[in-house]
């Protein structure tokens, strides 16, 4: 017979007490709901084989950098990074004529001002798809994912040598390629764009570019998955079981007032980018993608960056993919051999079952959000009097068919227990505001859940 948790166990009679018949879930239980019989037949289409092509073909530019030849000879000779812009063109326009059309194909161009790696002015073009949200509020919600198809080799200004990059980035052009090919069979209640962007090597000039656009135009970007060296790099040092996720902790694009209140409230690892990192692993555990999220809270690798940070400066909730071990023998170098040791970004040292597994994980995330009913919104802890109950309200989300709170320890790094709380809007519950932090998320009729929400006090 198991021991009882007496702590537990009374906890649960607490808050079921407090609000009516409601559901206190353990740690291990939380995630993004049940499994969409739609969703999970998706991920089982997602093909390393079709990854392992599309890698090929990529590398079969020579060359990707973004001062690398983009005139029309070039793209008829099929090299350069014009030619695989092209190219990367064409297949999500393929992918669109198989669904009949859902998906708008477009391009983001614009003139790049000489600069530190960029010696005269130069055209830089990203290319997308947008699969639109079926429903017309849900569809405001954007879902986006991307990889940049642009490469080096040793040389950041060599526009004409070998830079094939497999990994560096053609695996995350080609996840995001994937989960077009493979989520533009269904039909979302949100929007998703697939995005492939150019001169990241150059100083994350193609997303910087897109995500000032978004700004503008006002775009509602819920979140954004940046996939950058996601090969699995065929090292014996490797572990093939996990990815890492990197996500802001202190939003970059904070004012001085709002780090003041993140300062005094706790909220250092609460920004919206680690709200989506947690949300993967909730992901991960409803639906079986072959690869498990590593989560890592720094905006990125140790004194690196990525086209994530581009999203974070304007202010969108954005995380990074990134293989658990790099080995920079085969990153931004010249492909040639020096004492019995391989050097060059080459599709041999690419594992494409690895690739196919972070593509599931991409898809399963972006479909399990496009599904979702748009995270509620001002989400408010009351604080007029000092009580030990803690009591929480916000506004109705479009399309929810209730709602939940979670909450850890101050000390924890994610979620360990939820109250479901149905149609209400306010609730008081038996925590104290000084032990725990809260967050509210809304979920649909089918179970499919939001991103959840840390809440801002109110006096």
């Amino acid at each position: 017979m198991m021991p009882v948790n007496w702590q537990r166990l009374l906890l649960a009679i607490t808050g079921m007490l407090s609000v009516g018949l409601t559901s206190v879930l353990s740690a291990q239980e939380l995630d993004a709901g049940a499994p969409d019989p739609r969703i999970a037949a998706a991920l089982k289409d997602v093909s390393a084989e079709h990854i392992r092509a599309n890698i090929e073909k990529l590398v079969g530019f020579h060359t990707r950098l973004t001062l690398s030849a983009q005139d029309s000879a070039a793209v008829a000779e099929g090299h350069g990074i014009g030619a695989a812009r092209e190219w990367i063109k064409g297949e999500f326009e393929r992918y669109s004529k198989e669904c009949g059309g859902c998906l708008e194909v477009k391009s983001d161009s614009f003139t790049e001002a000489p600069a530190d790696r960029i010696p005269q002015p130069t055209q830089i073009t990203n290319v997308y798809a947008v699969l639109k949200g079926t429903d017309p509020e849900r569809a405001k919600q954007i879902v986006l994912v991307t990889g940049h198809y642009d490469s080096r080799n040793s040389d950041t200004f060599d526009g004409k040598g070998a830079a094939p990059g497999a990994n560096d980035d053609a695996s995350g052009t080609a996840v995001s390629l994937e989960c077009a090919r493979v989520l533009s069979k269904l039909k979302f209640p949100g929007t998703i764009i697939f995005l492939t962007v150019a001169g990241e090597e150059q100083g994350l000039n193609g997303s910087k570019h897109f995500a000032q656009m978004a700004k503008q135009e006002g775009w509602n970007i819920a979140a954004v998955l940046n996939n950058d060296i996601v090969g699995g790099d065929k090292s014996p040092q490797q572990d093939a079981s996990v990815v890492r996720v990197f996500s802001e902790g202190v939003p970059v694009a904070a004012t001085e007032a709002q780090l003041k209140q993140i300062r005094s409230l706790g909220g250092e690892s609460d920004s919206s980018s680690r709200e989506v990192a947690r949300y993967i692993t909730e992901v991960r555990r409803t639906y079986d993608t072959g690869v498990k999220p590593l989560l890592e809270f720094r905006l990125d690798r140790y004194l690196r960056g990525g086209d994530h940070y581009s999203f974070n400066q304007q202010g969108f909730a954005a995380v990074r993919f990134t293989e658990y071990r790099e080995d920079y023998n085969h990153q931004h170098q010249n492909v040639r051999t020096e004492n019995r040791i391989e050097y060059g970004d080459l599709p041999k040292f690419v594992n494409f079952d690895y690739v196919a597994g972070v593509a599931r994980l991409n898809a399963a995330t972006l479909a399990t959000l496009a599904s979702s009913p748009p995270a509620p919104g001002n989400v408010r802890l009351l604080t007029k009097e000092l009580v030990n109950d803690s009591t929480l309200t916000w506004d109705p989300s479009p399309g929810a068919g209730g709602y939940e709170v979670l909450w850890r320890a101050t000390a924890s790094p994610n979620w360990e227990q939820l109250q479901d709380v149905h149609n209400t809007t306010r609730v008081t519950l038996p925590q104290s505001k000084d032990n725990v932090i809260f967050a509210v998320r809304a979920y649909d009729q089918d179970g499919h859940r939001s991103l959840p929400v840390a809440p801002l006090p109110e006096r």
